[in-house]
């Protein structure tokens, strides 16, 4: 039965909120102030959107099949509220855990700015490969010709792609996930979820006729790489840096240059610095260009990426690079002696024991940058508590459309 309702917000999730007879109703695709009709609601979901009355706030969307999936499914949102909420996510956590900071205007992205994916590929009906992202909260996956969030090298790429994908479906079950990343010298393409039962030499033989017929830089399969045509780099301030297979990069050159800026300016005037959760230098080069830099990282790659990176740099402070397990082997405050400042970037899950050994350290500045603003203000809280002030944090839009959001946070004594 069909059920109208007036939506009153936009909730953590991207979803309109409403209140129904039965309490709130997530409405996906719905904006602030519109009246909407539903097909059906199921455990306070709907389903069968018609909007009845829309929102000034809605544009047309740039694609169709992103909007069912869970990479841009916020494209049909004005960009002025659509901004202004993606920043509110991040004062609301804040205000969550009572942290009191100033809170900047958030640095958007541009469409068209992505510069790696992850691409699901399946094995359709008609026995074709679809290749895609999966639709929000399901297995299914959206077939995409185009994608407006996406360098538009990327983009023509895709055909290539699908049919790179087609050797790595070997089983009626198979799920591989194309991880593609545009570099300096080409596209490089880490493949994961490989039913390993099914999986040959003949198999990984066509798997880099055709990586080489679509000139792919590089192929590998879970980090293992099968062929490489071109060594792919990327540039970290004034380094050319090797890429690992399956590496970390941000996605957005727009938003990496912002917070590799942001991290600059909030150590200016020191002498020396540690950067953990490193990666492959996304940081530590544009820093080492003011500072001495202790660099750590759990991948034992990255590191390894990151000193062959230095070695192509001139005019840089020194650079100290350990491969180390932050989570499990923090570095100590006898470790960190001397450290003026420090910038962590954690994964998703946050920097808890890292922040628990940086709270008996001297560091008169610490950048935070995060990927999720929960986990970020339970190490803010903890970094306040041992004495420090959360100064200032400011929001990137590195995922256009999307529900995440990225900060910088500067901590001072």
């Amino acid at each position: 039965m069909s059920l109208d309702l007036l939506i009153d917000s936009v909730g953590h999730q991207g979803d309109g909120l409403a209140t129904g007879s039965d309490g709130r109703v997530f409405v996906p695709g719905a904006l602030p102030g519109e009246r909407v009709r539903v097909d059906r609601v199921v455990d306070g979901r709907a389903d069968g959107l018609t909007v009845l009355e829309p929102s000034a706030d809605r544009v047309p969307v740039a694609s169709t099949a992103h909007a069912e999936t869970g990479v841009a499914p916020l494209q049909h949102w004005a960009t002025g509220p659509y901004l202004d909420w993606k920043r509110s996510l991040v004062v609301e956590a804040l205000e969550r855990e009572g942290l009191d900071a100033e809170v900047a205007a958030i640095i958007p992205v541009s469409p068209a700015s992505r510069r790696r994916l992850a691409l699901h590929a399946r094995r359709g009906e008609d026995g074709q490969v679809v290749l895609g992202f999966k639709a929000r909260r399901s297995w299914r996956v959206v077939p995409i010709e185009t994608c407006p969030v996406s360098d538009p090298r990327l983009v023509a790429a895709l055909p290539a792609l699908r049919k790179v994908a087609e050797a790595f479906l070997v089983g009626a079950r198979s799920a591989p996930t194309l991880h593609v990343t545009l570099t300096d010298t080409g596209l490089d393409l880490d493949v994961t979820g490989v039913e390993k039962r099914g999986w040959s030499r003949d198999r990984a033989q066509h798997a880099v006729r055709l990586a080489m017929q679509a000139d792919l830089a590089r192929l590998s399969l879970d980090g293992e790489v099968l062929a490489m045509q071109r060594q792919p780099t990327v540039r970290f301030g004034r380094a050319t840096v090797p890429l690992p297979p399956g590496g970390f990069l941000q996605a957005a050159p727009e938003a990496e240059a912002a917070m590799a800026r942001l991290a600059v300016e909030a150590i200016e005037g020191v002498k020396r610095v540690a950067d953990l959760f490193c990666g492959a230098g996304t940081f530590t080069f544009p820093m080492a260009e003011v500072a001495s830099v202790i660099a750590a990282d759990g991948s034992a790659s990255a590191i390894a990426a990151l000193k062959a990176g230095a070695a192509t740099a001139s005019g840089l402070k020194p650079i100290e690079a350990q491969a180390r397990d932050l989570f499990r082997r923090p570095l100590s405050p006898f470790d960190l002696k001397g450290v003026e400042a420090i910038v962590f970037d954690p994964p998703r899950a946050g920097a808890q024991a890292q922040v628990e050994q940086m709270s008996g350290t001297k560091a008169e500045v610490i950048v935070g940058v995060s990927c999720n603003p929960q986990t970020f203000v339970r190490d803010a809280r903890a970094l306040v508590g041992a004495g420090w002030r959360l100064e200032r944090v400011t929001p990137v839009d590195q995922f256009l459309w999307s529900t995440h959001v990225e900060l910088v946070g500067v901590f001072r004594r």
